[in-house]
């Protein structure tokens, strides 16, 4: 895409979603973090099921601490590498309250020295806690720069960096939640949702996903998952 198609597809995305905003469910900042780290691998609606009990009761990290790895565990147990994660909030918990007095660091490097929060989880809180421009490259987000054309690259940094450099001004601070809503509900991983897609005519994806029921044979076919563009390495 060049410039003024790139600005043409957010203005499209920032006009039916003028606020976008994450799924997960949070309170304050801390529980955003949490909520970020849990959702590795797994959904946001899960995460949100899992958390819903545990966010009613722990708002700060030292109420983390007090919890205990044992009891986060039964709250988080439905979550996929539960085990691993519970190990991670805790020790995160501890570092809050040893080194920031409770608070969560507003630094994206400073928060990737906590246990279990990678550079992607870190974009996630930067952003929508504290409204920084940052590019949380997610499964969805890769997905869709390589397919549309908008941010190709063969890996998870490649994307984000040139979202970086191509995101007009206007958009920078909520690409992020465009880009993965758009992913998750439209632009899918096996069968994209072309024919209602209000940014198809500056995709440079082919062939267009037709809509249900279409005859085959009439020059649009299913699409397929392209595995070296629209699959990242795991963060």
């Amino acid at each position: 895409m060049n410039k003024a198609q790139i600005f043409d597809f957010f203005s499209r995305l920032a006009e039916a979603n003028p606020a976008p905003q994450t799924e997960l469910e949070y309170g304050n900042d801390f529980q955003l973090l949490v909520a970020v780290v849990l959702s590795a691998q797994a959904t946001d609606v899960g995460v949100n099921k899992a958390t819903r009990a545990l966010f009613r009761d722990v708002h700060t990290p030292q109420q983390m601490l007090d919890l205990g790895e044992d009891g986060l565990k039964q709250h988080i147990k439905t979550i996929g590498l539960f085990n691993a994660k519970a190990k991670n909030v805790i020790a995160l918990s501890e570092i809050l309250v040893r080194d920031f007095d409770g608070q969560v660091p507003q630094d994206r490097d400073t928060l990737t020295t906590l246990p279990g929060v990678g550079r992607k989880t870190a974009n996630v809180v930067v952003n929508t806690a504290f409204g920084q421009e940052a590019f949380a490259v997610d499964t969805h987000i890769f997905r869709v720069g390589n397919r549309t054309g908008l941010a190709p690259g063969k890996t998870v940094l490649a994307v984000e960096q040139k979202l970086d450099k191509r995101v007009p001004a206007p958009f920078r601070r909520d690409a992020h939640h465009w880009l993965i809503l758009h992913g998750r509900y439209v632009c899918k991983a096996r069968r994209p949702e072309c024919w209602r897609c209000i940014v198809s005519d500056l995709c440079r994806y082919k062939p267009k996903t037709p809509p249900p029921g279409t005859p085959t044979g009439t020059g649009s076919k299913p699409a397929r998952s392209r595995a070296v563009q629209e699959s990242p390495a795991k963060t």
